[in-house]
């Protein structure tokens, strides 16, 4: 059973399951209450396994960097309860049964989707940019931003306007949610050699930008409305949630200390995300 745990710890569960979530929510926001029960299983379990498979490579790629940082130092393969060799073994099984289920039961665009994620988190960001640049979180948020864009494709079937706001809304809310990890755990990825934008701008300027991103991220998410794909209490619920999220990102710019904030911050961006899942699911049965 203990085996069984550190194995499954390799997957990320927490960044596992939210992903699949955002994927469910793209498929029920696309299928507008019309719900092809086989297609919905076959598109969370084949991304959610293609995703554990980034998940178990990255942990193997970033052994180097995990050894450096007090949150990640105790993870399997660094404390050596898990063998690299194992470690890949296991991301390629994961990674072709979900893709062949992905290829067997949803639609090449899904498909096309969950590999261009796929390359993108474990090459393009963790191999690449999070150790060689400052955007390396905008090229990570590419791959969170693809599992509700291959939900919403599963359905639609097609890039239409509503798979590229899911995607932007994503996308978007990525920053400011990874930014404010930056500003409390600066001193750790300094000492990792990490080059994120709080230790290579400031906080200063990192505050800067987690409020701009999350201004962007607050009409995207009313752009939804605009285009009429959700309704009224999706409105008014959002704009509710998206007003008290800039308004602790404007808090941020004043505060001299910016932990304790970077964490509220944080916080309340899994929340709202959560809210937007939630809400997106259920807006074919409201106003």
């Amino acid at each position: 059973m203990a085996k069984f745990k550190d194995y499954y710890s390799l997957a990320k569960p927490g960044v596992l399951y939210g992903n699949a979530l955002t994927a469910a929510a793209g498929f029920l926001l696309a299928a507008r209450g019309h719900i092809d029960i086989w297609l919905f299983l076959a598109l969370v379990v084949g991304s959610t396994l293609v995703i554990a498979s980034a998940c178990v490579l990255n942990n193997f790629l970033d052994q180097d960097i995990d050894s450096k940082m007090a949150r990640t130092k105790k993870r399997a393969i660094v404390s050596g309860k898990v063998k690299g060799r194992d470690a890949v073994i296991l991301s390629i099984l994961l990674g072709v049964i979900g893709l062949a289920i992905l290829i067997a039961w949803t639609n090449w665009l899904v498909v096309v989707v969950g590999m261009i994620g796929f390359v993108d988190y474990v090459v393009l960001y963790g191999m690449l940019s999070k150790r060689l640049s400052i955007h390396g979180t905008l090229v990570g948020s590419i791959s969170g931003a693809a599992p509700i864009l291959a939900g919403y494709c599963s359905v639609a079937g097609t890039l239409d306007v509503g798979a590229w706001l899911v995607f932007a809304i994503l996308f978007l809310w990525q920053m400011p949610e990874f930014y404010s990890i930056a500003v409390y755990r600066q001193s750790e990825y300094k000492a990792a050699g990490v080059p994120v934008i709080s230790v290579v701008k400031g906080i200063q300027q990192t505050k800067i930008q987690i409020f701009i991103y999350t201004i962007l991220f607050v009409i995207a998410t009313l752009l939804l409305f605009v285009f009429g794909l959700t309704g009224y209490v999706y409105l008014v619920i959002m704009t509710i949630l998206g007003a008290y999220w800039l308004w602790l990102g404007l808090q941020g710019l004043r505060v001299r200390s910016g932990d304790a904030w970077a964490r509220k911050m944080f916080r309340f961006s899994l929340i709202i995300l959560l809210a937007f899942c939630a809400l997106i699911s259920i807006d074919a049965w409201l106003p």
